[in-house]
């Protein structure tokens, strides 16, 4: 199922981007065209539908840059989520408890332990 939603996630988003390119190019063809009417026509309505039409085909330029953005975010998030489980353990005891577990060590057998005690030098502390 989710490598269903995976497929059509991406089909729409390389159809969005494939309508996204279509529009651009004819956008500019047509820009072509409407600057040789206006520049035929020399009348201030023809230079405001090329300006109206130089604006569509930006703005269609801008969705396409968002879609490009949406989708790297899309995936990003879905990244996130199959990261893991982070655990985080705390051992509470002393240090000759954490070695004797680690060690798998009896109570009894202390031989290879090492317990460090630290005494603070009174002298030294002002």
């Amino acid at each position: 199922m989710a490598d269903e939603k995976e497929e059509n996630v991406e089909n729409d988003f390389e159809y969005s981007k494939r309508t996204y390119y279509d529009l651009i190019e004819k956008g500019q063809g047509a820009i072509d065209d409407m600057v040789d009417v206006a520049r035929n026509l020399e009348h201030p309505r023809a230079y405001e539908v090329l300006s109206g039409m130089i604006k569509n085909v930006s703005d269609v330029n801008d969705k396409l840059m968002d879609l490009n953005k949406k989708k790297k975010d899309y995936y990003q998030k879905n990244m996130k989520t199959v990261e893991g489980t982070t655990n985080n353990n705390l051992f509470v005891g002393s240090t000759t408890e954490l070695q004797r577990m680690l060690q798998n060590m009896d109570d009894t057998d202390t031989s290879n332990v090492v317990d460090i005690n630290v005494k603070k030098d009174e002298s030294n502390s002002e």
